[in-house]
C-alpha cells in the first residue's frame, strides 16, 4: 500500500516511505540521532533493511533531503495517540438551555436553578430563558424579574455574559462559569452508631 494514499490524513501526517523517496540523493540519519552523511537512496535504503527499520523521508524541501531511519509504524502510531490525546484536552463550547416560565412554581425554580448550577459547574456555558405563551408576552417584567433572581442566586458560580434580550417569545440571558471555580464533592461524612 501506497504510504501517501492510506491511512487518514486529517489524523496522521503522511510521509514518503522507503522505495517512494524520489530523489536520487539523500542525508541520512540514523535511528540513534546520529548523521550518516549525504548517500543514495539505494543505500540508505538497505542501511535500513539491515536494521529492519524503514527509511522515512522528513524534510523532502532541504537540499538533498532528509531521511531517518526508523520504525514507520511506530512513528504513525505515537503521533495519532499525540493527537487523540490534544483532542481530549481541546474545550468545547456547549452551550446548555434552561427554559422557565414566568408563572413557575417556588420548588420548579429551585430544581432549574440546581440544574443551571451543575451544569455551570462542568464548566458550560447556560442559557437561561423565559418563554411567554399566549398574552404573558405582555408581562416581559416578570420575565426579568425571574432572570434576576436566577441571576443573584448564581453570581458565586456564574457571570453574566450576555444580559437579557428578547429573543421572539423569549427573554434569554448567558451566564458562563467563573474561572476558578470548581465544584468539588465533599466526601460522606461518617456518622458514629
Amino acid at each position: 500500500m501506497h504510504p501517501i494514499q492510506g491511512g487518514n490524513p486529517a489524523i496522521v501526517r503522511e510521509y514518503r516511505v522507503n522505495q517512494f523517496i524520489r530523489s536520487p540523493n539523500v542525508r541520512v540519519i540514523d535511528s540513534d540521532g546520529a548523521q550518516k552523511g549525504i548517500m543514495s537512496v539505494q543505500d540508505a535504503l538497505e542501511m535500513a533493511r539491515m536494521k529492519n527499520l524503514d527509511l522515512v523521508e522528513v524534510s523532502a524541501t532541504a537540499k538533498p533531503p532528509v531521511c531517518r531511519i526508523l520504525d514507520y509504524g511506530k512513528l504513525r502510531y505515537l503521533h495519532a495517540k499525540k493527537v487523540r490525546e490534544s483532542k481530549k484536552s481541546q474545550k468545547s463550547n456547549i452551550m446548555r438551555e434552561v427554559r422557565f416560565r414566568p408563572n413557575i412554581g417556588a420548588h420548579d425554580l429551585e430544581a432549574k436553578t440546581r440544574k443551571v448550577k451543575k451544569l455551570l459547574g462542568d464548566g458550560t456555558k447556560v442559557r437561561v430563558a423565559v418563554f411567554f405563551r399566549g398574552r404573558e408576552v405582555t408581562h416581559p417584567e416578570l420575565g426579568m424579574a425571574l432572570l434576576r433572581r436566577v441571576a443573584d442566586q448564581l453570581k458565586d458560580e456564574a457571570k453574566l455574559e450576555r444580559p437579557p434580550t428578547m429573543e421572539g417569545r423569549a427573554l434569554a440571558i448567558i451566564l458562563t462559569p467563573n474561572s476558578g471555580v470548581k465544584t468539588s464533592k465533599k466526601p460522606a461524612e461518617v456518622k458514629n452508631a
